[in-house]
């Protein structure tokens, strides 16, 4: 390789470590406020039946209906906001170890219902929170210290 090259992999390796991880927590927080405004309002999520019933199984049947779909709705966006202001971050992060573990529990209480042959679209709805969970683990290592070092700056 040229040293040009070099040089310029060496600037942008630094820049992604620098900055690749609050991209991350940004747009991580920018889809958590999204989905959860879309709750805030009756037939708007396409998941809002699906949610309502997870979350009154959850409750034992305590949180129903819109009240389900408001608290859900809430969490959701104080995850979000949490992820975009980087103010309150480890409380969201806590906040969305338990809403992730919520993400999945249609799984265990639906399976059938999402799994009649083929995975039904809300199954594959779900199933894209296995990237949002590993975000997390990403944002949160970062929220506990761990820091992502370019090659040319570890310590050999």
């Amino acid at each position: 390789m040229t040293a040009t090259i070099e040089t310029m992999i060496s600037r942008l390796s630094g820049w992604l470590a620098r900055h690749s991880i609050d991209v991350l927590r940004v747009s991580l927080g920018l889809v958590f406020v999204a989905f959860g405004t879309l709750k805030f309002f009756p037939g708007v999520s396409p998941a809002e039946a699906l949610s309502v019933a997870t979350l009154e199984k959850l409750s034992l049947g305590m949180l129903s209906g819109y009240a389900a779909q408001a608290v859900i709705a809430a969490m959701e966006v104080f995850i979000g906001l949490t992820l975009v202001t980087g103010k309150l971050l480890k409380t969201g992060l806590v906040v969305m170890t338990g809403a992730l573990a919520g993400f999945f529990a249609p799984y265990v209480f639906f399976f059938t219902n999402l799994f009649p042959g083929a995975p039904t679209l809300e199954a594959q709805y779900i199933f894209k929170d296995i990237v949002l969970a590993a975000a997390a683990m990403v944002i949160g290592a970062r929220a506990l210290g761990a820091r992502l070092v370019p090659a040319r700056d570890r310590m050999a």
